[in-house]
């Protein structure tokens, strides 16, 4: 199993975090999981203009690479204006969508308010059902409440979450899998 982790923002350290932390209890859990990931703050991706991927930059294509590449997914978004951030929408827009299509995704968001968790529902999902990915049930949220001044997460209930759905993103991949090797 290849799970990707995509922070999903060029701005700020927190959704990182909780990508890191999501991605380092599946590997502390099931070590023989693959883990990426693929933190966009770390490369120069060009916009999507439809143009045929080898005529992107040399940056861009290892993103793209990266995520055809990963059977499971962890999407990281902040939330701006109540909205996930240009650059993830820029990278789903970058890979071919059948490319998601019957894959596991499982989300991770942080905002201002306690009621930004709203844009999981109402926008993240919505995109996993276009892609005709499979969705985790839980995602974990957080605001800056549930971090320190050094940005580390102290919310137990966050913890809990983040352990949640780590298990969660293993257990669906490998019954998904199971299934198809029955059919």
């Amino acid at each position: 199993m290849k799970l990707l982790g995509i922070s999903g923002t060029i701005l700020g350290a927190k959704t990182s975090i909780l990508v890191k932390a999501v991605l380092d209890e599946v590997k502390k859990k099931y070590p023989e999981v693959t883990i990426t990931l693929l933190d966009l703050r770390d490369y120069d991706m060009q916009f999507c203009d439809g143009r045929r991927t080898d005529l992107y930059n040399r940056d861009t294509q290892k993103m793209i690479q990266h995520v055809m590449a990963a059977d499971c997914y962890l999407i990281g978004s902040p939330v701006f204006n109540g909205s996930i951030p240009a650059p993830l929408k820029n990278l789903f827009d970058l890979v071919p969508p059948e490319m998601f299509r019957r894959k596991v995704m499982g989300f991770v968001a942080n905002g201002g308010t306690n009621q930004h968790y709203l844009m999981i529902e109402n926008q993240l999902k919505p995109i996993a059902g276009y892609f005709r990915s499979f969705v985790a049930p839980s995602y974990v949220y957080a605001n800056w409440e549930h971090f320190n001044e050094n940005n580390e997460i102290t919310d137990p209930d966050v913890m809990s979450r983040i352990r949640d759905l780590a298990d969660e993103l293993v257990y669906m991949h490998q019954n998904l899998q199971h299934q198809k090797e029955i059919v």
